[in-house]
């Protein structure tokens, strides 16, 4: 019996075009290996165990008469997927920046298990980076495995399992995914209808059918009865993407909180808040007291029993750019998200560590699922925040430095923000469409210049 791709997850192979890859990335920078990049190339090699799923590809089932099912790739070749890049010494951040915005326009390869991962050298202070591309139909849910939890260690003297031989299991020929196909009609007679249905729906109704990504917005339905402000951030996506980074001290943002209420996360969506307003300003956009942006803000949720499950959540959050105060915005922001998160029953950030470990690609593709299933008409921007381990990991016995998110840009999106926390800091990640945003460094800059406002607010 094949192991089949779930309606959800095939929903996103059909609808993803060349001009809006559904591939989560992400940016991690370490200190040097003692081994150099073949000691981590070596590492990934050898957990791969661990997540058999990457050297699984997708096939399709003759005539479209089911959905895709995984099966062993009997060519994988790990030097396609774990490849090496350099930049000319001393690599600066701009070029490795420029470096990722090129990898991230680039769609995987369906005929090949859809990951990727870059190893990158000559960066400066003796660093490299490894850039990950991971698609979401890899990722299942909070219990999935991705290479960022089987790289990571705790301890730096964590030793590198022994490689073990694997032997791919033969593909199924094209006769068996049909009769295989047929059989699961027979045994259940509404999956003909299902399938049919499915070829001509999109994933908004797909989502709503699975479950759990739409969840939120039946609590938020007076919000999306109205359509999404005009923005400039909504437009024709291109192929070409623009890549940003910022920072934060975790610190200051706990400082800020702590001075004005409300959590962590509504200081980042205040920062986020405030950086849009002065990007639109520096681009002569209008903006007046009632100017706001929206964003789809998923959210990890508990499940009935009250025990954190693998169900993310979708929010419509008005972000009030009109504003000039940056304290009443963050008000304005606590009392929106009080609302959602004490309704919702929203995973706290230490439950989900907890119950995740290190996987921020895994839940930012749960937050690009999420809004893959939503119209476009709805929101400006996704805005994505997964909290992390405040303590350091190596990765071959090199230091996890830094960690930037790289989330996908959905259909008619010309911006998404990703934040992750880690050791101490928070790393803005936004990943935008080259011609519709192509200033999106101004706007990364602006993130650490509303962050210094604010504690200057706070005292």
């Amino acid at each position: 019996m094949v192991e089949r791709l779930s309606r959800l997850d095939a929903s996103f192979l059909y609808l993803e075009e060349p001009d809006t890859p559904m591939h989560v990335g992400g940016v991690l920078v370490l200190e040097r290996p003692p081994g150099g990049v073949e000691a981590l190339a070596a590492l990934i090699e050898a957990r791969l165990p661990l997540v058999p799923r990457y050297r699984q590809r997708v096939a399709e089932v003759p005539g479209h008469l089911a959905d895709p099912v995984w099966v062993d790739d009997p060519e994988f070749d790990i030097a396609y997927h774990v490849r090496r890049s350099g930049l000319p010494r001393p690599g600066t951040q701009a070029q490795l920046l420029d470096l990722v915005s090129r990898l991230t326009s680039r769609p995987l390869d369906r005929r090949r298990p859809l990951w990727e991962a870059y190893l990158v050298e000559g960066l400066s202070d003796d660093r490299v980076a490894v850039v990950t591309k991971t698609h979401p139909a890899l990722v299942d849910g909070l219990s999935a495995l991705d290479i960022g939890q089987v790289l990571l260690d705790v301890d730096p003297d964590a030793p590198t399992p022994p490689a073990e031989e694997w032997r791919p299991q033969r593909p199924p020929t094209g006769a068996a995914l049909v009769w295989d196909a047929l059989d699961g009609y027979v045994r259940r007679p509404s999956a003909i209808v299902e399938a049919a249905f499915g070829a001509v729906t999109d994933a908004r109704a797909t989502a709503a059918r699975v479950g759990g990504a739409l969840g939120g917005l039946l609590r938020t339905a007076r919000t999306t009865l109205m359509a999404a402000p005009h923005s400039p951030l909504n437009a024709s996506v291109g192929r070409q993407r623009r890549v940003a980074v910022a920072r934060a001290e975790l610190d200051d943002l706990k400082k800020i909180r702590k001075a004005h209420g409300g959590t962590v996360n509504d200081v980042l969506l205040a920062v986020v808040t405030g950086a849009l307003r002065e990007w639109l300003l520096s681009r002569g956009e209008p903006v007046v007291g009632g100017t706001s942006v929206r964003a789809l803000v998923p959210l990890s949720m508990r499940d009935e029993d009250a025990t954190p499950g693998n169900r993310v959540s979708s929010y419509l959050v008005d972000l009030p750019v009109g504003e000039p105060n940056p304290r009443v915005r963050l008000t304005r922001l606590s009392y929106a998200m009080r609302g959602i998160t004490s309704h919702g029953q929203s995973v706290g950030a230490d439950s989900l560590i907890a119950l995740t470990g290190f996987a921020p690609s895994t839940l930012h593709a749960l937050g690009a699922r999420a809004a893959r299933g939503l119209s476009r008409r709805l929101f400006n921007l996704v805005v994505t925040n997964v909290p992390g381990p405040q303590l350091p990991l190596y990765a071959a016995g090199s230091r996890m430095l830094e960690v930037f998110p790289v989330v996908p840009l959905a259909r008619g999106q010309g911006l998404s923000i990703g934040m992750t926390s880690y050791d101490g800091r928070v790393y803005f990640g936004f990943n935008a469409d080259r011609d519709g945003v192509g200033d999106v460094d101004v706007l990364a800059d602006l993130i650490e210049q509303e962050v210094a406002e604010l504690v200057e607010a706070a005292g």
